[in-house]
């Protein structure tokens, strides 16, 4: 098989010194450079502002922001959740840890989690913590402002996942005995 030759095509003269596409992308650039300007300049039009001014004024998070994970009790205060670790198994960047242990044979319910941790760090939160625990003791809360000075404070563990996502009232209560 020999090779094949592709014919090109000629240029005219105003392709071969790229005016065209420059004249155009300079008027567009102009363009933005003055709705700046008029933006900056147009205080009364709220609608425009570009600058925030945090912490005075913060966004207003409507129901399209999922937040970060974080763990609920039941209305005895009692956590809700039995170390199943299938939020630990479907996390895409593998930010969740649970290290399960078992209760007495007294208790109704098998196992809950010795140790729970959640990597801010890594978590991408995409819910799917959420969706897929049967008991409903993850849940996404509206935290946004997820803020430390070590590294080491992005790993939150049981018990920062308790206290940020609350008590969860449930009609159902497995922790009683039967």
């Amino acid at each position: 098989m020999g090779t094949r030759i592709v014919k090109r095509p000629k240029l005219s003269f105003m392709e071969r010194i790229y005016l065209g596409p420059v004249v155009k992308g300079l008027g567009m650039t102009i363009g933005h450079f003055f709705g700046t300007l008029r933006d900056v300049f147009n205080w009364k039009n709220k609608k425009t502002a570009i600058t925030m001014q945090y912490p005075e004024e913060r966004w207003d998070f409507k129901d399209n922001f999922r937040g970060a994970p974080a763990l609920v009790m039941d209305q005895e205060q009692r956590g809700k959740c039995v170390a199943c670790q299938i939020c630990e198994f479907v996390c895409p960047p593998k930010a969740i840890t649970i290290w399960p242990t078992e209760f007495d044979e007294t208790n109704s319910v098998e196992k809950y989690p010795d140790r729970f941790e959640i990597d801010m760090l890594r978590c991408i939160y995409c819910g799917f913590c959420e969706e897929a625990c049967p008991e409903e003791a993850i849940f996404l809360v509206k935290e946004a402002e997820l803020v430390h000075a070590d590294k080491r404070d992005f790993i939150h563990d049981k018990e920062k996942l308790y206290e940020m996502g609350g008590i969860r009232n449930d009609r159902i209560m497995k922790w009683k005995n039967k």
